[in-house]
């Protein structure tokens, strides 16, 4: 069965990775992550641009643009032309990321959300290319909350990343607050084409996925980094959740390897590949198995979903979402 895995970062350069992709049927969607330090986030993405220039078979890439420069009048200028250059380049899709509503400030102290009307020559470029947005908006709900259980998926990375935590902060925006942004973003543009990476931040219940998927027929939601979300919660239920919305949901595993394979030792190339085939073939068997199957260290109940329904889920809704994948 062929696969895309739309939402990772991925620097498989050598023979070695490319055997292994072929040994799975894989392409990868490399994702542009836009952060302070312009200069390292644009030499990421300039190797998802030479990967997918020197193996299109097996890579693509989604852009990003700089962090908002309220007191630069070309900031626009130069967002568009760069955006233009990387659509002309190859880019599918371009995304913004967490740090618009939980970091970025405007002049007035308060923080920008991805509604602002800021971004809107953004969008509508979006749009005049027909280019999809990927939103990766918020954190999932557990960054809200007490770290009181280590059964929650994201207790550790909360406990390793207190940065990110805002439980009991009040000079952050609540959960509810960045999604009702995202949420006035999608319905005031109902002609771009919107992804909602990481379950669209509501990984703690597919019902209120559902809502926003019957709510916006131009919103789609990938999986990256929130399987085991899924795998906590009723398997009945989110069997009938990807069925019903099949046309609606990509794959997408997040993992991250930034270093070009060629720059490591062979011991070390083994190691990495070793490691993300295990990843991949644990993600597959979820939704594959009507078994039990283990999730991060977790037995779970195995998905079993129909092969026209895993095509749609591995390939066809990602090249739906981004046209040109």
């Amino acid at each position: 069965m062929q696969r895309i895995d739309a939402h990772l970062h991925y620097a498989g350069d050598h023979t070695d990775d490319r055997a292994l992709l072929e040994q799975l049927g894989l392409k990868l969607f490399n994702i542009s992550v836009a952060t302070p330090d312009e200069a390292k986030w644009r030499a990421r993405t300039d190797r998802w641009k030479t990967l997918a220039a020197q193996d299109p078979a097996h890579y693509a890439w989604c852009a990003g643009f700089d962090l908002p420069r309220c007191d630069d009048p070309n900031y626009f200028d130069t967002v568009l032309t760069g955006l233009a250059q990387d659509f002309d380049s190859g880019a599918v899709g371009c995304k913004i990321w967490k740090n618009i509503g939980m970091e970025v400030k405007k002049p007035d102290g308060s923080f920008m959300m991805v509604d602002d009307p800021y971004f809107d020559p953004v969008y509508d470029f979006l749009e005049k290319r027909d280019i999809s947005l990927l939103l990766h908006i918020g954190e999932p709900l557990a960054c809200w909350q007490p770290l009181e259980d280590p059964q929650n998926p994201h207790y550790n990375y909360y406990s390793q990343n207190p940065q990110w935590h805002m439980h009991g902060r009040q000079d952050f925006p609540s959960h509810a607050q960045i999604i009702a942004a995202r949420d006035r973003l999608v319905a005031k543009r109902p002609g771009l084409r919107i992804i909602g990476a990481h379950l669209a931040s509501l990984e703690y219940d597919v019902a209120e996925i559902a809502k926003r998927l019957d709510q916006f027929p131009n919103f789609a939601v990938d999986t990256s980094a929130r399987q085991l979300d899924l795998a906590c919660q009723d398997s009945a239920i989110v069997r009938q959740f990807i069925e019903t919305y099949r046309d609606r949901i990509l794959y997408g595993s997040d993992m991250v390897y930034n270093e070009f394979s060629s720059t490591l030792t062979a011991s070390e190339r083994q190691e990495r590949l070793t490691a993300v085939e295990a990843r991949w073939q644990m993600e597959f068997a979820y939704y594959e198995s009507k078994d039990m199957v283990d999730v991060r260290g977790r037995a779970v109940q195995g998905l079993g979903l129909a092969n026209d329904v895993l095509e749609d889920l591995y390939l066809r809704n990602a090249q739906r979402w981004y046209p040109g994948l």
